[in-house]
């Protein structure tokens, strides 16, 4: 894939609140298409807030979501199409204990897109290979590892063939041997092109596969770059200071 091919996502003055209480406060944001955009920042900041605006799990008070040319915050606009657009994978995997891996990437094919059997199996048995998980499709989530768990739950994600892929904090849960697997996983997605936007504290991996950092704080975009600039010469002392706290 080119890697300015792919569906940009823009948020153009984006706001949220819960309540009385602002998360976010104008955002204005643009992850080009076939890239990398690494969302960093301490606990509480918006971040998560911001990535879950992106599909609509969360509707800002004002602005608007742009997806390609859509318009996602508009009137009328069909969530279920716009999330078949936009992978999504968390920070817990939630895969269905009862059924195997097989069945857990290829359910949505059949429910959502209404394939079936052996089609969706077939997409889903790619999906696996494509996350080094060929040979687990018979085994229920509670005999893998975490790390492997989440990687089903990326496969499954692919499965739907979104045209952006978002993660929020995908290793935090995870032990810190079990983070290099699903890493691996989302460089190789990074340099096939695809568009994602990751919230992360994994610091190296932004620095290395992300097109451009952003810093959240206070549900502000403080400072945002190349990864070059981002961590070497930082401008903002409020950055300057969560930087040294992290690495």
């Amino acid at each position: 894939m080119n890697p300015q091919s792919g569906t940009r996502v823009r948020f153009e003055r984006v706001s949220k609140s819960y309540g009385n209480v602002a998360v976010l406060h104008e955002i204005d944001l643009e992850a080009p298409g076939g890239t990398t955009t690494c969302i960093v920042g301490p606990s509480g900041s918006g971040k998560s807030t911001l990535l879950r605006c992106a599909n609509l799990m969360e509707r800002p008070q004002s602005g608007r979501i742009l997806l390609g040319d859509l318009d996602i915050t508009a009137p009328g606009v069909d969530i279920d199409k716009v999330r078949a657009r936009v992978g999504m994978v968390f920070q817990h995997f939630h895969l269905y204990a009862h059924l195997d891996v097989l069945a857990n990437v290829s359910l949505a094919l059949r429910k959502v897109r209404g394939m079936n059997r052996d089609e969706a199996e077939a997409i889903a048995r790619d999906r696996l290979q494509a996350v080094g998980l060929n040979g687990f499709e018979a085994r229920r989530p509670q005999d893998l590892s975490g790390g492997q768990q989440q990687r089903v739950a990326i496969a499954r994600s692919l499965a739907m063939e979104p045209e952006v892929m978002l993660f929020d904090e995908a290793t935090s849960a995870l032990d810190p041997e079990l983070v290099k697997g699903v890493l691996a996983v989302m460089r190789d997605l990074a340099q096939a092109g695809m568009t994602m936007i990751v919230v992360t504290h994994e610091m190296r991996f932004a620095r290395e596969v992300a097109g451009q950092v952003v810093f959240v704080d206070g549900g502000r975009i403080i400072e945002q770059g190349p990864p070059d600039e981002f961590f070497d010469r930082p401008r903002h002392p409020r950055l300057r200071h969560f930087l040294e706290q992290v690495l």
